[in-house]
């Protein structure tokens, strides 16, 4: 009975390590259904100039803020927390002197690049057109599909899934954004540098950092009830934000959504990022200032996060002759 148990458990490890092949990961791809996709408000990019940072403040999450300084445990618990909350409030109350004069000595500029094209999938793979005549190409967006093997229902998912089919007859859209709240932080934190204020730098580049990813929300937020308008009635609290309750997902290229960071030189190119927003990506795909935010948009209703995984021979070699690449 005891060996018996002992090769279920056995069996079970294995399970959850199998993989599909790629053939098969892609017949049991997420049902795309009977959403029917809602145009944006515009094609193409908006550019957004010199945000005023105090509107960011009520989207920030101020949990990740306090785990660059090493220390666990959530906000606003974090306060009261009997082993770090002393030092959790004198380090929040400082943040909060700091963000003031950020704002009001206008430290910091806020950009943000914003755009919605016209597109299908094809696969594994996202078409973008440049209009609705949709008989153009101007980008293919590769995406990477879950190939472990998943209990009954549940599909091995692929970004592209949640973009209606080419063959689908519907006219769907993807949306793109690039944000940033660092630009400014180098002559600031050079003053910093040539005081020993080492504090002051790491809590500059914290609450930059806070400030982008407020950013990144705020705007996704506008995307939905406004540009592109397929969640008109959202109401949500600050805590249902950070909590993604919303509609909709904006993955980042080299998250575990979409992990090749190549991907995010197509979204610079789509969106003309570095012209628009002074945000710049270096040779090893990581954007400057670091305080930026850029990702798609999906507004499928049942769209969600997910890890890609591990993935197999099959599937990397089909990615590269997709990518016209060599791995």
């Amino acid at each position: 009975e005891e060996y018996e148990e002992v090769r279920e458990r056995h069996k079970g490890r294995e399970a959850k390590t199998k993989q599909h092949s790629l053939e098969e990961a892609r017949r049991n791809k997420f049902n795309w259904g009977n959403y029917q996709p809602v145009k944006p408000s515009f094609i193409g990019i908006k550019v957004i100039e010199r945000f005023p940072l105090d509107t960011l403040v009520w989207y920030i999450d101020w949990s990740p803020f306090f785990q660059t300084w090493e220390m666990a445990g959530s906000y606003p618990k974090i306060l009261d927390d009997k082993v770090v909350g002393v030092e959790a409030r004198k380090l929040f109350d400082d943040a909060q002197v700091m963000l003031k004069k950020i704002i009001s000595e206008e430290w910091l500029t806020a950009r943000a690049v914003v755009g919605f094209f016209p597109a299908n999938s094809d696969d594994d793979d996202v078409i973008v057109y440049t209009d609705d005549t949709r008989e153009q190409r101007l980008e293919t967006l590769h995406h990477l599909r879950q190939q472990n093997v998943k209990a009954p229902g549940r599909p091995n998912y692929c970004l592209s899934d949640f973009i209606a089919p080419i063959d689908s007859g519907k006219a769907d859209y993807i949306g793109a954004f690039a944000v940033t709240t660092g630009i400014g932080i180098e002559e600031k934190l050079l003053e910093f540098e040539q005081d020993h204020d080492d504090y002051s730098s790491i809590m500059l580049k914290a609450l930059a950092d806070r400030l982008a990813e407020a950013f990144a929300e705020y705007l996704h937020q506008v995307v939905r009830k406004d540009y592109w308008g397929y969640a008109e009635d959202e109401a949500y609290e600050p805590e249902q934000l950070i909590n993604e309750a919303y509609q909709g997902i904006r993955p980042a290229p080299g998250y575990p959504a979409c992990p090749d960071h190549t991907e995010k030189g197509k979204l610079f190119e789509l969106l003309n990022v570095t012209e628009n927003t002074s945000i710049e990506l270096t040779e090893s795909y990581a954007m400057y200032p670091a305080s930026a935010v850029s990702g798609w948009y999906f507004s499928h209703p049942e769209a969600q996060y997910f890890n890609v995984g591990k993935i197999d021979r099959d599937q990397l070699q089909d990615y590269a002759r997709r990518k016209g690449t060599v791995f």
